[in-house]
């Protein structure tokens, strides 16, 4: 064991090892500092990009978003955690709904699924209408399109004249 009697000495680990020793520190630093320095400019950036031709997801109020496809909406709902409103513009009409939280937008869309539809899906809002109408939507609001054919025939571009499609494809 080396040393003076009645003293151990703790086992050395070589510096240059790969095992933790102090020769590794300045590495781990500089990964961790990178990794971070990626994280930070993910969030930054929006996390992603949307595709060519795609704007960045629009955010605001309902009658923001509708301002900005040239929609006046008429509300049909409006309670604390939700808005939804009918829109028409030259391209259709759609369904355009709010949400105060997250977790509410996601509870409203999947039961909305269960109906069927095309949903143009943003940060606390939906639009939902037929696959065209959301691809002219998408034009101007960026998000992210969910599809759903769960009750309805693939076939009917506009089952029940609801605004909404099952058509899965373009």
């Amino acid at each position: 064991m080396g040393g003076e009697a009645g003293t151990m000495r703790r086992p050395t680990q070589d510096p240059g090892n790969g095992r933790g020793g102090t020769a590794d520190r300045p590495r781990r630093r500089a990964r961790s500092a990178a990794v971070s320095a990626v994280a930070l400019l993910a969030a930054l950036t929006g996390c992603g990009d949307d595709g060519p031709g795609i704007p960045r997801t629009a955010t605001g109020t309902l009658e923001e978003l509708a301002a900005e496809v040239g929609c006046a909406p008429e509300t049909r709902a409006a309670t604390d955690e939700l808005r939804q409103a009918d829109c028409r513009t030259g391209d259709g009409r759609f369904v355009l709904a709010t949400f105060t939280t997250d977790r509410g937008q996601r509870e409203w869309l999947n039961g909305a699924k269960d109906y069927g539809g095309t949903y143009l899906v943003g940060r606390r809002w939906v639009a939902v209408a037929g696959p065209e109408m959301v691809g002219a939507l998408r034009a101007e609001l960026g998000g992210d399109v969910e599809r759903s054919a769960h009750g309805t025939d693939p076939q009917d571009p506009d089952p029940g004249g609801t605004g909404t499609s099952g058509h899965g494809g373009h």
